[in-house]
């Protein structure tokens, strides 16, 4: 059965559309690979806030009304918060560990046959380069309670349009944005075991090394160094990466950006 929006979703979407396609030209990759019946989860990598746009556009783009589960902070940021809460996202309140009880809703959701996005790293990257960092166990755990299949994501670009942690986005020109989903992760080995915390993070683990085996094909890059965990003398400050935003800004100007989608190396 073809999955259906509501009036609010098909409002809110249509709103979204109209900056996305202004200033954005999009690549969209996978959608083969999304089940278009059923409950699952997005699991994509986090590189901008901007990205929560790209990585739902693609997905609505390819008929999935997604719920997304997003830091509370989000629903604050005029527009973008307005637009998330029209489409039923899902807010997660950080600060009170655990998710704060948005796993019992993002559960809910995915047993009522829904598609759930989430970023398992919990936050923007604090990687120096924009890898991926360390999963938390959050999309795991759900995931494994629920025996719903895991579709990792892939997205590169977001940032040329908003840098981390910037307030004012570079609208000179229209931004390459990639977005790829992945053929679903095998995790019914360890559906027995839905409550072992030694579980969760080896479904973890296995989802983010996907992700960053499609980020590395899609940056045509190699990632050199283990996924830092955000507690890590290794990940950025949030200053830090504000400073080195702000730079790799100066640098590159206002002009729109002129990457080139990279071949695959599979």
């Amino acid at each position: 059965m073809a999955r259906t929006f509501s009036w609010p979703y098909r409002v809110a979407k249509d709103i979204a559309r109209i900056p996305a396609l202004a200033i954005t030209r999009r690549h969209w990759e996978g959608a083969d690979n999304l089940p278009h019946e059923g409950g699952f989860i997005a699991a994509a990598n986090h590189i901008s806030e901007f990205d929560a746009i790209t990585f739902m556009h693609f997905l609505v783009d390819n008929g999935i009304p997604v719920r997304m589960m997003a830091k509370k902070e989000l629903f604050g940021v005029p527009g973008l918060g307005w637009l998330m809460t029209q489409a039923g996202q899902v807010p997660v309140d950080r600060s009170k560990g655990k998710g704060g009880g948005a796993l019992d809703a993002a559960e809910e959701a995915l047993r009522n046959g829904e598609c759930l996005g989430i970023y398992p790293e919990g936050t923007v990257t604090r990687d120096s380069e924009s890898w991926p960092m360390r999963g938390k166990t959050g999309a795991a755990r759900l995931a494994l309670r629920t025996r719903v299949p895991v579709v990792p994501v892939a997205q590169w670009g977001a940032q040329d349009v908003l840098g981390r942690y910037q307030r004012v986005p570079n609208l000179a020109g229209r931004k390459d944005v990639w977005v790829r989903a992945g053929a679903p992760i095998d995790l019914s080995d360890l559906y027995d075991r839905a409550d072992d915390p030694a579980a969760w993070r080896e479904a973890t683990d296995r989802i983010m090394s996907e992700i960053i085996s499609m980020v590395e094909d899609m940056r045509g890059a190699t990632m050199t160094h283990e996924p830092i965990a955000l507690d890590s003398p290794h990940a950025l400050t949030k200053a830090d990466v504000k400073k080195l935003e702000a730079t790799r800004r100066s640098i590159d100007g206002t002009a729109p950006s002129r990457r080139k989608p990279f071949p695959s190396r599979h």
